[in-house]
Parts: structure tokens; C-alpha cells; sequence
């Protein structure tokens, strides 16, 4: 069953009401009307400052592939509805067999930093294809932006010692092990310990043994040693199954053996206990014994708080194992994101204004063809504001008014740099955009997250003022006709 299961078509990765909607659409002649919709988040995740947008690459492939097949359509003609009628008529069914792409997609880069009420991903498509696209982009999108964010904040508390992602065994399944690895890279992890995210993805991969490995030898030094004798090469000694500081010099035996054949003790591991205080005396005790090199790793549900603590304390340690509160984002395990509906085109080809209306603020969306332009000092290229705009509207003109998401008005001088942060993906369903690498994605969040750090907290974003006052007037609208 599970040789199977990635083999399949990934059409039906949907929700069923996407389909009921979509057939909804079809047989009230509408399926083609073109409509824009919006995938973003409200809120920052983690109570931070920022997100980091990742998983563009793999709403791509699934894009690419998506296609409805026999299989798909046999399924799909067994779902009854209460009367125990078929819920699809075959004409739909015959509709959806045919179906191809055709959608215009733009999304920010992977890498990017993100913030909320920004369209990551924009769809303008035929209702019935926005319709389908809506549950797999979010399920893609927002679990790797997640990761991804977790990951950028463990590494900046780590300031500059490299953090590996060793969180598959604790991972939510098997795709969620994989989705992991990868936006945890993207985010700036150094290495993985999942051997085939480091083979699909081209991620380093990092490990050497476990407790079970010491457990199998009748002393902690024999295990050592048969390591060594097996893997000389790629000895960092897990030295707290018994007592740790006797590991620490149990690995010290060893190592002097490696040197001996001419190799070298990479370094030792801490799962457990107070790694502040165990940290600073096996560094003494690798000092002393000539070990200087030797790094000290440090894993034990470690997060980005438990690292900064660490570090405040004075912790020797030099590289960072985080697993299970990275691949799970265990403080905050979903992101959140949402797609909603933005214009809707008449059929004398002009577009109508959607926005849905809420009660709480933060839940009302934007309305239009929505882009986000990054404005930056012209002198210095530092990031000045984020602001969301109406491309059905044209081109932001400077100087321009910005209305912040909290509230605040902003004016912004001429002379600032506009960057569009949306860029073309897919035109007509065929894909337009260049995939860059994911090393090249891992550099570019680090890129950004330096430009953002450069300046002062909050960072402002918010709506156009022509946009601001579009929006106004349909809330003014809908509250007067509710």
C-alpha cells in the first residue's frame, strides 16, 4: 500500500466541497469565468516579525501534474448524495477527464520575507480551476512557510553555529518528513538526518549513532571503539547513555586511537541533562586532552528559545541538533494561511470588486488584483515599507500613502525604490517561471532576513491609499445592504 501511495495522481488532494463547488460552477455556466484569488496568512506565526515564504517548488510540480485520471474519475462517480444519486452527473465527470490548467499563477519567491494580509501565491483562473487549486496550495504553502520560519528563528538564535534538522522520526508522516527537510534548509539549516529529503533535494546529510549503538557493547568504550574501527571517518560519540562525563573521556580514549591511524575525533554529542553546565566541562576536558577541534553537539527538544538560553548561559556548544520542535512547529503546528476570492470578471470583460466581511478586522480581506510592492531608500536600498496595491488600478505612483495594517498613515517620498514582490509563475497554465535551486533559496532567506534586521521594528505594511479607499467603500457597502 505504501509503494503505492506517491505513485498516484494527487488530483483528488482536495477537499470535497471544491469539487462540489466546482461542479456547481459547471453546471451553472460560470466554470470559465475568470476570478482572482489571494493565498495569505493573518497572523505572524510564533508571535514574531516575520515569515518566511516557502514550498513555491512543489505547488509547481503539482500544478504541472495535475490531471484527472481514469482511476480519478471512477472514484469520483461512486460518491452519492443523500438521495444515493450519483453527486456527479457524467457530462462533469466526462468535463473533468479533459481538464487542463489554463490558470495565470504569480507568487513571491521562495526565501522571501513575508508578512501578514501578503498574497504569497495570486491565482486568476476560471472559477471551477481557482476552485480546485485552493486546498493543495494551502496545504503545501503553508506548512513549508511554517517550517521554514521555525527554522530561520532557530538559526539566528545559534547566531552563526550551524543547526541540523533531526526531526523525521517525529515528523507528521511521510511527505510532512520530507516537507520538513526542505523548508527547514530553505530556512537555513546546515544539514538533515533524513537521508532521502538528502538524496531528493540534494540536502546534506549528518549522523553518526544512537544510545542503542553503546546499549549493544558491553562498555561505553568498547562501543566507541568498534565505531571507530568501523567508521573512522565520521566519529562524533553520543556520550550521555551512562554517565557523560565519563563518555567525554571515554570519547577522548578513542580519539587519541583515531589520531594514531590517522584520523581525528570530529566530536562528541549531548542529549540530556543541564547542557549548559555538561557543555563547558567536556570543553575543558577536550581542551586539555588536545581535542580543541572537536565540536560539541547539543540535541534534546531543543528550540530556538531553549537555544538562546543556552547561549546567554555561556553553553561550549558548537552545532545544534533540532528535531521534533522544528518539524513540527510544536509551539504553533499550523500556519493558518487562507485563499480568498478578489475580483471577478463580468462578461463584458470588466471586473467586479469581492471582499468578504468580518466582524474581527484582521478577517476582512483586500479586494482587486492584489501585488505587493517592497519600497526601499533609493540611496541605501534598505526596506522602507511593504505596500499592497490594485494592478487593475496600474502601477503604484509615487509619492504615495501608505495605510498600515495597524492603523497608522504614512507618506512615502518620490524618490523610493518599488519592488514587486509577485512574479509570474505560471501564464495560461503553462510554467514561465525558473526554479532556483534550493541552496540558492537557503542563501536568498538569509539575504533577506539581513536587509530586514537592518531596520527598526515594526516593519510597516498596508494598503495603497486608492486600494485603502476601494476597500472602505465596499465595507461601507455590504454593511449598508446586510
Amino acid at each position: 500500500m505504501l509503494s503505492e501511495i506517491y505513485k498516484t495522481s494527487l488530483s483528488l488532494l482536495t477537499d470535497l466541497y471544491q469539487l462540489t463547488m466546482a461542479y456547481g460552477y459547471f453546471k451553472n455556466g460560470i466554470a470559465n469565468k475568470q476570478a482572482v484569488f489571494h493565498l495569505f496568512y493573518r497572523k505572524q506565526p510564533f508571535k514574531g516579525s516575520y515569515a518566511i515564504a516557502c514550498g513555491l517548488e512543489y505547488a509547481v510540480d503539482y500544478i504541472n501534474n495535475l490531471r484527472f485520471t481514469n482511476s480519478d474519475i471512477e472514484y469520483l462517480a461512486t460518491l452519492t448524495g443523500s438521495n444515493k444519486a450519483p453527486l456527479f452527473d457524467d457530462v462533469f465527470l466526462q468535463y473533468l477527464s479533459e481538464f487542463t490548467p489554463q490558470c495565470h499563477i504569480d507568487a513571491i519567491p521562495e526565501g522571501t520575507v513575508v508578512f501578514p494580509h501578503e498574497p504569497l501565491v495570486r491565482v486568476q483562473a476560471g472559477l471551477l480551476e481557482a476552485q480546485l487549486l485552493e486546498t493543495p496550495l494551502l496545504n503545501i504553502i503553508n506548512f513549508q512557510t511554517l517550517i521554514a520560519t521555525k527554522a530561520a528563528r532557530v538559526c539566528k538564535a545559534a547566531k552563526g553555529d550551524a543547526v541540523l534538522e533531526f526531526g523525521l522520526r517525529r515528523a507528521q508522516g511521510i511527505d510532512g518528513g520530507l516537507s520538513a527537510s526542505r523548508a527547514a534548509f530553505a530556512g537555513g539549516c546546515a544539514a538533515t538526518s533524513n537521508v532521502l529529503a538528502g538524496k531528493l533535494f540534494g540536502i546534506p546529510v549528518r549522523g553518526t549513532h544512537a544510545h542503542s549503538w553503546v546499549m549493544c557493547f558491553d562498555t561505553e568504550l568498547e562501543a566507541f571503539a568498534a565505531y571507530a574501527q568501523a567508521m573512522p571517518n565520521n566519529c562524533i560519540f553520543l556520550v550521555d547513555t551512562y554517565d557523560t562525563i565519563e563518555g567525554v573521556k571515554n570519547a577522548v580514549t578513542i580519539g587519541n586511537w583515531l589520531r594514531q591511524n590517522g584520523h581525528d575525533l570530529l566530536g562528541i554529542r549531548l542529549d540530556s541533562g543541564n547542557l549548559e553546565q555538561l557543555s563547558k566541562e567536556a570543553r575543558q576536558i577536550l581542551d586539555q586532552s588536545g581535542f580543541t577541534n572537536a565540536v560539541i553537539t547539543a540535541s534534546n527538544d531543543l528550540d530556538e528559545y531553549k537555544i538562546a538560553e543556552l547561549k546567554a548561559g555561556g553553553a561550549t556548544i558548537g552545532l545544534w541538533g533540532v528535531g521534533t520542535n522544528l518539524v513540527t512547529a510544536q509551539d504553533q503546528p499550523a500556519l493558518g494561511g487562507v485563499y480568498k476570492l478578489g475580483a471577478i470578471q463580468k462578461n463584458n470583460g470588466q471586473w467586479q470588486y469581492r471582499l468578504k466581511l468580518s466582524e474581527e478586522a484582521v478577517k476582512t480581506s483586500n479586494p482587486g488584483m492584489l501585488q505587493v510592492c517592497r519600497l526601499a531608500n533609493a540611496q541605501t536600498g534598505h526596506w522602507l515599507a511593504d505596500m499592497l496595491y490594485n494592478e487593475l488600478e496600474g502601477a503604484v505612483k509615487m509619492p504615495a500613502t501608505l495605510h498600515t495594517f495597524d492603523g497608522q498613515t504614512m507618506q512615502l517620498p518620490p524618490d523610493v525604490i518599488c519592488q514587486n514582490l509577485l512574479q509570474p509563475v505560471f501564464r495560461n497554465g503553462k510554467q514561465v517561471y525558473h526554479l532556483p535551486a534550493l541552496a540558492q533559496i537557503q542563501a536568498r532567506t538569509k539575504a533577506q532576513l539581513q536587509q530586514f534586521e537592518n531596520r527598526s521594528l515594526p516593519y510597516p505594511t498596508g494598503l495603497e491609499n486608492s486600494l485603502f479607499l476601494l476597500k472602505q467603500q465596499l465595507i461601507n457597502k455590504l454593511e449598508t445592504t446586510a
